[in-house]
């Protein structure tokens, strides 16, 4: 009988780790130790090899271990293949043996957290959601709570099981300060469905700004390619290597100093927006990682300079509508989300004090 399909029956009581190893990938050859703090692994890799790199290797074989965590373990010299300790980008061949002790589980549980969800629609398969400002979608190093994320796991019996670790339901992202409507995702069919339609840029997003100064054209196209910023990696700019990124824009409000602008992204870069405003001079009010000031009350009134809060305390950027297909009955919906109040109040002081 081949050696990769035969009977265990005879083998020692096979822990989850051992279970989620695929009997028609490899060979186990032993199995020792306590799979609650670590676990001795002794097996031969199938004919079927699916990825080469070893690293890629052991996350397919070890889904509860994360890529990060398997490299360390390697780098530590603690995988053996044919009885030598190897690297990550170690290449197998079908037969090889590989010999290692599994770490022990990594805690990894993402908590609910009773944070406040403003639903605009849900039914069984997805919710869209008006995001709050102040609020990073999911978790990530040093945000471990307080995320939409950690929100939505309260609120909802069941999320689909998301594109990264911490990150169930999440189809798409708004940035910590822009609010706005969001679609989720509650089973992984509506997931992919929903994914697929971003990517294929089927969907329609419009956002409402604010900007510093009037366009001088009422409406635009800006075509310009993004990528990460040469010496800042935190930011995005215009670069003849990035990728390509087009953005409709069109004045709804033209004010002394400032306008109300309306943005279609056609694609859905990192800052793709906020970087683009800022190209044409326009920058978004209170974003000022790309050129956009705070502005007082004082300021607007054209009074004396005084101690005072900015109206807008963050980026103004709101995403306002969202228009895609039902991830199960293919129907065309749109989800708007109102001004957030402090856009509406900088916007009313506008008209009161720099109406043209």
């Amino acid at each position: 009988m081949d050696p990769e399909t035969q009977n265990n029956s005879d083998r020692p009581e096979a822990s989850e780790a051992v279970k989620g190893l695929k009997q028609e990938d490899v060979e186990i050859l032993s199995v020792e130790g306590d799979a609650e703090v670590g676990e001795h692994l002794r097996f031969r890799v199938g004919v079927n090899l699916k990825f080469t790199r070893l690293d890629k290797y052991l996350c397919g074989r070890f889904g509860q271990f994360s890529r990060t965590r398997l490299q360390k373990l390697i780098k530590e010299q603690g995988v053996n293949v044919n009885g030598r300790p190897a690297k990550p980008s170690h290449r197998l061949n079908a037969k090889d043996e590989i010999d290692l002790v599994l770490p022990p589980r990594e805690v990894r549980e993402l908590l609910g957290e009773d944070i406040p969800i403003e639903v605009i629609y849900e039914d069984d398969e997805m919710m869209a959601i008006n995001k709050q400002a102040n609020m990073i979608v999911h978790p990530a190093r040093g945000n471990r709570s307080g995320t939409l994320v950690n929100g939505l796991v309260y609120y909802a019996n069941h999320l689909s099981a998301g594109s990264g670790e911490f990150r169930p339901g999440i189809v798409h992202r708004l940035d910590k300060n822009t609010t706005g409507v969001m679609a989720i995702a509650k089973t992984d069919h509506a997931h992919w469905k929903l994914s697929r339609q971003f990517a294929e840029r089927t969907t329609q997003k419009t956002y409402i700004a604010i900007v510093h100064g009037v366009p001088e054209l009422t409406a635009d196209r800006i075509n310009m390619p993004l990528g990460v910023h040469p010496r800042h990696r935190e930011k995005y700019a215009i670069r003849i290597d990035g990728k390509e990124s087009q953005t409709f824009y069109k004045v709804l409000e033209e004010f002394r100093g400032y306008s109300l602008v309306e943005l279609s992204p056609r694609t859905g870069r990192t800052h793709q927006l906020r970087v683009h405003m800022l190209h044409i001079n326009h920058p978004i009010v209170a974003d000022d990682m790309y050129g956009g000031k705070y502005v007082y009350q004082w300021q607007i009134e054209d009074a004396e300079p005084k101690v005072e809060e900015p109206l807008m305390g963050r980026v103004a950027l709101h995403a306002w509508k969202l228009n895609i297909k039902h991830p199960t009955t293919d129907e065309p919906m749109e989800f708007e989300a109102p001004l957030p109040p402090d856009m509406q109040n900088f916007l009313e002081e506008l008209r009161k004090f720099r109406t043209k």
